[in-house]
């Protein structure tokens, strides 16, 4: 059987849009209620240089695929050249086992991760904001850029980041979408300006934290992609609603994304409408989340459908 091998370049002129996004990963979510999709929570080694190596593994039988993602993201990997995270994910027929494809892992997980806050955001977010905070400027910051334009009446872009090529090509995707862009030269008062804010700041064990959520206006969402390991623990409290990925992988997770107490539930909560997301337009409300396994399964199989409809990407022979 042909395995398709897509690579970071042949992702990128796939036209996959944010409503099929958040389509395909909803869709995951509700299967898995039914039990027609599995996960597990991901697995995490964190050797003592600040690598974060990680595997997800989600199935489903409808369509017939099983994901497997292995991904290393080395905050000393900018000094070498490299990207901070790279990585493959693995797609098989979840019934007979058989490879289907190879697909980058990078472009999986700014994308994945891009749809899980684009989701969340469609009960946690007002409508109406316009403008967005970015802590952090990097893969991530754009992948969410690009969704949350196409989805809010965004006016006004603010960023905060360490590394000015990055900040130079966050501003100038911000600009291609009509945003007035400003820099901030301190994040927690960028905080106070957001009615949406993107926390994906590098990963550094060394840092301590420094965000404080009491001084985010009402109103806002923020989505934090960081473990929100940059932000001050106590000040979680703040937010009156705070959502997860998934409750289970929390539960099983040592070190946790936020006090248990403060958790009011997850991704499924919301989609199957177990839990409310926002009830009133003052409300601040958050989702953090340490990544979905079942949302790695959605976008690497959405991908491959797309590719296999004008064969993009290598076929490789198995016989071969």
């Amino acid at each position: 059987m042909p395995i398709r091998y897509l690579s970071e370049k042949a992702l990128e002129r796939l036209d996959i849009s944010t409503a099929s996004m958040v389509v395909s990963i909803e869709k995951a979510i509700l299967d898995m209620a039914d039990r027609r999709a599995w996960t597990a929570p991901k697995s995490v080694v964190l050797p003592e240089d600040g690598r974060y190596v990680m595997t997800t593994l989600a199935a489903s039988d409808d369509p017939p695929y099983m994901a497997v993602k292995a991904v290393i993201l080395n905050p000393h990997n900018a000094a070498r050249g490299l990207p901070s995270i790279n990585g493959v994910v693995t797609l098989l027929d979840s019934h007979s086992g058989k490879p289907l494809a190879l697909i980058d892992g990078k472009w999986v997980t700014a994308v994945r991760t891009a749809g899980l806050s684009l989701l969340a955001g469609k009960y946690l977010a007002r409508r109406d904001a316009t403008n967005i905070v970015f802590l952090g400027c990097g893969v991530q910051a754009r992948a969410h850029l690009s969704v949350f334009a196409n989805t809010y009446p965004l006016k006004t872009a603010l960023l905060f980041g360490r590394g000015q090529d990055n900040i130079d090509r966050l501003a100038a995707l911000a600009q291609s979408f009509g945003l007035a862009v400003r820099y901030a030269r301190d994040a927690n008062e960028a905080l106070s300006e957001a009615d949406l804010i993107v926390s994906s700041l590098t990963r550094d064990p060394s840092r301590a934290p420094f965000l404080d959520a009491r001084l985010i206006r009402p109103g806002a969402f923020a989505t934090i992609t960081d473990l929100a390991e940059p932000w001050q623990q106590d000040g979680l409290a703040a937010f009156d609603r705070i959502f997860v990925d998934d409750s289970e992988q929390e539960r099983a997770a040592s070190v946790k994304l936020a006090a248990p107490d403060l958790i009011r539930g997850d991704l499924s909560d919301l989609a199957l409408r177990r839990e409310t997301g926002r009830n009133q337009d003052s409300e601040r409300t958050a989702f953090i989340f340490r990544g979905y396994g079942l949302a790695d399964l959605a976008i690497a199989g959405l991908a491959l459908r797309e590719a296999e409809k004008t064969n993009l990407g290598l076929v490789i022979d198995s016989d071969e």
